[in-house]
This record gives C-alpha cells, sequence and structure tokens, in this order.
C-alpha cells in the first residue's frame, strides 16, 4: 500500500501534467498572428480555415513540441548531472557539450554551408568534447571529470569569440541567435520528444542506484553498486541528451540548473523516481513558457529564447537559493 509522502507525490505529479497541458495548449493557440482562441480550438477540432490550420499544426506545433522536448531534456540532465557530481551547481553545459557543439556550428556557419550541416557539425563537435573530457579525465574520478569539463568548456568559449570576431557581418547574427538559443533550429521537433520521454522512462527504471549514488561513494560501496560502471554510464547519458538539446536549440541556459533544485524543493524529495519524470514536466514546461514569451513580448520580432531564459532564470535561481536557506 502507497505510503502518504508516497501519494502526495503522486498527487504533485498529476498536477504537474495538468499544469504541462495547459501551457501545451497555451502556447500552441497564442502568438502574433492574430488567431484567437476560439479560431484556433475550432482549428485543433478539425473545422476553421485551412490558413489556421496551416498556422498551428505546420508552425506552432512543431516549435511547441520542440520547447518541451528540449527543456525536459536539460532539466533530466541536469537531475542526472547532480547526483553523479553531488554538486547543486552541476548543470548539462558543465561537461563541455555546449562548447564543442557550438565550435563545431559555427565554423559550419561560417562556410556558409546549409542549416543540416550546421546541425550535424555540431553533433561531430558535441561528441568530441565528449570524448576529450572522458580521456582526459579517465581514472581520475568525478572531481577530475567536472574540472576538465569546466576547463574544456572555457576553452571553447575563447574559441567561440575568436569565430565571431573572424566571421562575416552577415552571418553573425544568425550565429548569435543559434548561441543564445533558438528553436527555429529545431527542425525534427519529434527527436527531441520522443527522447525525453525514453529518458524519462530509463530513469525512473534506475532510480534506485541514482539514488544510491547520489547518497555518497561511501554508501554506494557499502551496497555493492559499480560505481565506475555508473560514473561511465551516467556521463554518456548526460552527454548524449545535451548534445541532442544543444543540436536542437542551441544553448539554453538555466534550466538544467534552476528545475531540478525547483522540484526537490516542491516535492520535498530526492527519490529520482519522482524527481526525474517531474524534472521532465517542469522543464519542457519552463522552455515552452519562455519560448511563448520570446515570440510575442515584442512581437513582431521573435527574441532568443536563452536570453529569455537567462532573464527569467537568475532570478528565479535566487528565489530557489533563498527558498532552500529558510
Amino acid at each position: 500500500m502507497a505510503s502518504r509522502a508516497d501519494r502526495v507525490s503522486l498527487r504533485g505529479l498529476a498536477l504537474l501534467v495538468v499544469l504541462a497541458a495547459v501551457v501545451f495548449l497555451t502556447a500552441l493557440l497564442v502568438g502574433s498572428s492574430g488567431i484567437g482562441v476560439r479560431r484556433g480550438l475550432a482549428a485543433l477540432a478539425g473545422g476553421g480555415d485551412a490558413a489556421t490550420r496551416s498556422v498551428l499544426i505546420a508552425v506552432r506545433l512543431p516549435r511547441v513540441l520542440a520547447a518541451f522536448g528540449v527543456g525536459s531534456l536539460l532539466a533530466l540532465s541536469g537531475v542526472l548531472l547532480q547526483a553523479l557530481f553531488r554538486n547543486p551547481l552541476a548543470d548539462p553545459y558543465v561537461l563541455g557539450v555546449s562548447g564543442g557543439a557550438a565550435v563545431g556550428a559555427l565554423l559550419a556557419m561560417i562556410a556558409g554551408l546549409a542549416a543540416v550541416v550546421v546541425q550535424s557539425a555540431a553533433v561531430a563537435g558535441a561528441l568530441g568534447a565528449v570524448g576529450v573530457v572522458y580521456l582526459l579525465a579517465r581514472g581520475g574520478g568525478t572531481p577530475r571529470l567536472l574540472l576538465t569539463g569546466v576547463v574544456l568548456a572555457s576553452a571553447c568559449g575563447a574559441l567561440v569569440s575568436v569565430l565571431l570576431a573572424l566571421a562575416d557581418s552577415s552571418r553573425v547574427r544568425g550565429m548569435v541567435f543559434w548561441l543564445a538559443g533558438d528553436l527555429e533550429w529545431a527542425v525534427n521537433p519529434w527527436l527531441s520528444a520522443g527522447a525525453a520521454l525514453l529518458a524519462v522512462a530509463l530513469a525512473v527504471l534506475v532510480a534506485r542506484p541514482l539514488n544510491v549514488l547520489a547518497s555518497g561513494e561511501l554508501r554506494a560501496r557499502t551496497v555493492g553498486l559499480a560505481l565506475e560502471g555508473w560514473r561511465t554510464l551516467l556521463f554518456i547519458a548526460c552527454a548524449a541528451l545535451t548534445a541532442l538539446a544543444v543540436v536542437s536549440a542551441g544553448t539554453v541556459g538555466f534550466v538544467g540548473l534552476i528545475v531540478p533544485h525547483a522540484v526537490r524543493l516542491s516535492f520535498r524529495t530526492s527519490d529520482h523516481r519522482i524527481v526525474a519524470p517531474a524534472a521532465a514536466l517542469a522543464g519542457g514546461m519552463l522552455l515552452a513558457a519562455a519560448d511563448l514569451l520570446a515570440r510575442t513580448i515584442a512581437s513582431p520580432r521573435q527574441l532568443p529564447v536563452g536570453a529569455i531564459m537567462a532573464l527569467v532564470g537568475a532570478p528565479l535561481f535566487v528565489a530557489l537559493l533563498r527558498g532552500r536557506s529558510r
């Protein structure tokens, strides 16, 4: 029979599902094209005019799906990294994945290559950065892994500055938008959304080892957990999730940092059976809401969603820290 804490957590997850549905529908119906809520609902029900259905299904739906998918991937990656490093400041970009992806993508943009090639170059850069971090940190445990990722991320940041300085002025705007996070690059939103669902299911299945790992190395060795094997597995999983998110939407910060904290504080638990799905839902909602603001706050201009996320995320993180201290 479920305990009282489990019932409270399940009710919280059910509430998150309802809120996610509300945010999804709001992001789908609200925009700068002048389509009202009534017309939008009629179009979703199969009525209305063809132009309205085209805007909702062909333009907004892929973007909302991409926002939910990317937000979920980043939030879940943050949950796994904070369990791996036992560090509340660990986030998906600490491994240098975003820096490597940025270098690869900007090199392709400078060369004037197509969007598909830019994404492929970002994947190659992300995988290259992961390989470098893993080879340099091998055998040194999580502290060396963390430090190597931070150093590589700083080096990639310097390379990005050099590439921006060398780039033609006609290409700089697109490069800056990619670096700031832009869901226009999410040409295949079903990939990120499907990957997020699969990752959540796998995280719930391995929740017990994650709970043991998050409680410390001594506890993990006491219960016989294969520590090095789980470290490597989590490292690869976090790198893959972050690389997929970065390739889909550029570098969107704060989601993987603040969402895990918010979930743990709200649910008052560190049990990954609850934290993983809740963080995925909350991350998707947060990024979808930020993208809605990016599309509408300066209409008809569109702002980078990463910039909106940073403006919202910084004060939210401060509020979380104050709440945690209390």
